[in-house]
């Protein structure tokens, strides 16, 4: 028996996938593309026109029975008659927009005058949510080039889009500077980079032990940084703690 491929896509036969929700529709295509779509990947170019506006319709329905399940009265309540759907605009559209929308443009520059020097841009300030409990990660970073004649040059500010890209999504800290650090060798090419992380995570603070003063630190090195101890210990001694 032959598969119609509208039904293979998650889609009703003859094309008529009416009444299918949008996420199995965007699953479908992540999963026909073997595509990853774990908590702290990107999924922009999976998403179709106007479907980012169905799929949080989708979301507020379902976290509107997560309200029903916890037994919270939202008829009556005028603290949470709107909460659903102001947790799936939040969840969507502000502090994991990183999975749902395409990265920052960033403007590449040659390095004209053959810049071959320590650079450091920071504190840059983060906010992410760990991808354990959903609970807030707030911190700071610092980025460290040591670029070459052939290093494309970015915008400091470009940094801070970099990260704030990265870092809306569920993470974790360790993979979170991992991928900043891809992206970020991928844009500029430089002879080494660097970057130090430093943040609260209120799945520790907010639940748990609840210890308000614990915070994480960790840090990549790339290329030169991880050969040259001397210039790993400039770059250390120069980032503010």
């Amino acid at each position: 028996m032959k598969t119609d491929p509208d039904q293979a896509a998650g889609g009703a036969p003859g094309g008529d996938d009416e009444g299918v929700p949008v996420s199995v529709k965007i699953r479908e295509r992540l999963k026909a593309a073997r595509h990853r779509f774990h908590s702290n990947d990107n999924i922009a170019e999976f998403i179709e026109p106007g479907e980012l506006d169905k799929l949080l319709d989708e979301v507020t329905v379902k976290m509107q029975g997560v309200l029903e399940s916890m037994v919270i009265d939202t008829e009556s309540d005028h603290n949470t008659g709107d909460t659903a759907r102001r947790v799936a605009k939040m969840y969507l559209k502000e502090v994991f927009a990183g999975r749902y929308i395409k990265g920052p443009s960033v403007t590449e520059f040659p390095n004209a005058e053959h810049l071959n020097e320590l650079m450091i841009v920071g504190p840059i300030t983060v906010r992410s949510a760990c991808s354990h409990h959903f609970c807030p990660v707030i911190g700071k970073l610092w980025i460290g080039v040591m670029p070459n004649e052939h290093t494309n040059v970015i915008g400091l500010s470009k940094y801070a889009r970099l990260a704030e890209w990265i870092m809306g999504r569920p993470q974790i800290q360790e993979e979170a500077v991992i991928q900043l650090a891809d992206l970020i060798q991928e844009k500029t090419q430089p002879d080494g980079l660097a970057i130090v992380m430093e943040a609260s995570h209120y799945c520790m603070a907010w639940r748990g032990v609840k210890d308000m003063d614990s915070k994480m630190i960790n840090s990549v090195m790339r290329g030169v940084f991880l050969k040259d101890a001397n210039l790993r210990r400039e770059f250390l001694a120069l980032v503010p703690r």
